[in-house]
Formats: C-alpha cells, sequence, structure tokens
C-alpha cells in the first residue's frame, strides 16, 4: 500500500484512524505505532511504541498496551488493528468479559481483542523466546473466547490491505 501508515488512509472523509476512535469513544486510547509519534499528534493519544520487542510482531503492541493498560489502573485492553474503521461501538462490551476475540463471516479476528492485564507476564515470557508470533497461537490456547458477531451481517472486523479494500470501502461510505 505503499509503505504510508494505514490508519492515516482516508475513507469518507476522514483518517482511519478517526472512524475507530469515534467508535471507542469515550473509552481512554493509545496508538501502537513505532517510528515516529508525531504523525499521530493530531488525536491527542499517547502512542506506544514496542520498546525491547521492536520487530516482533502485532504481539509486541499488545505488549506495550497492557503495560499501558496496567500503569493507568485497567484490567483489560481493547485491541483493533488501525485499518478496521467499521468496528462497531460499544465492542468492548461485546467482548466482555476478557479474554474475547472477535469473529463474522466465518473469520477470527484475534488482534480485535480484549485482553486481560494479567496475561502481560505470559506475554513478555513468550516474547523472549524464539519461535512463531501468531496472535491466535498465543492467545487462543490459553483461553480466548471467540464473539461470533455473525447477526450484523457485514464484515465490521474487515482489514483495508490492499488499494481495492481502500477504493471499495471508500464508494461504501461516500
Amino acid at each position: 500500500m505503499g509503505g504510508g501508515d494505514k490508519p492515516l488512509l482516508t475513507v469518507g472523509g476522514k483518517p482511519l484512524l478517526a472512524h475507530i476512535l469515534a467508535a471507542l469513544h469515550p473509552l481512554p486510547v493509545a496508538i501502537s505505532a513505532n517510528g515516529d509519534p508525531a504523525r499521530f499528534a493530531a488525536f491527542s493519544c499517547p502512542v506506544l511504541d514496542d520498546g525491547a520487542f521492536v520487530g516482533e510482531g502485532p504481539l509486541a503492541g499488545v505488549l506495550a498496551g497492557l503495560d499501558w493498560a496496567a500503569a493507568n489502573g485497567h484490567a483489560t485492553l481493547l485491541t483493533v488493528p488501525g485499518d478496521t474503521p467499521f468496528i462497531p461501538g460499544a465492542l468492548a462490551a461485546a467482548l466482555a468479559p476478557a479474554p474475547a476475540c472477535a469473529a463474522s463471516l466465518g473469520r477470527t479476528h484475534p488482534l480485535v481483542a480484549l485482553w486481560p492485564v494479567s496475561w502481560r507476564a505470559d506475554l513478555r515470557a513468550w516474547l523472549s523466546r524464539p519461535g512463531p508470533r501468531s496472535v491466535a497461537g498465543f492467545a487462543l490456547p490459553r483461553g480466548m473466547r471467540i464473539v461470533d458477531f455473525r447477526m450484523c451481517g457485514d464484515d465490521l472486523f474487515r482489514n483495508l490491505n490492499t488499494p481495492d479494500d481502500v477504493a471499495a470501502a471508500r464508494r461504501g461510505v461516500g
């Protein structure tokens, strides 16, 4: 997709991240991103890097988020990829209790998930060992439930991974 930040691509005249933040409001939000945090300054959210686990994949961002959640007195962390602008409001309530992740149209979305902060130590140890970094491979064996959103009809959790995905989203949003 050109190497830019997908959360900053626009759909419906707004960055994808703005759609996500609107759906998550009024929850406290932090952005997981490596590199210059200034590119997200307009969103007035803390930007978390992967710390010691840069390059270890999305679970490094989950761990950074869990650490942030713990430091701010939260028992859970809701994660949503920055290229999923169609998430429903009240997502955290729909996924509760943690641990749980979303599924729709026959596909599991392990990064659209409600994580218990109590998993921090286990995830830190898991990332410290060599091996695969599959989100589902870590979370599902530890009891993450799958919550099916099939009643919504559309794939609310689809990622915009290609220019065609973005173009289709723009046509659908207007």
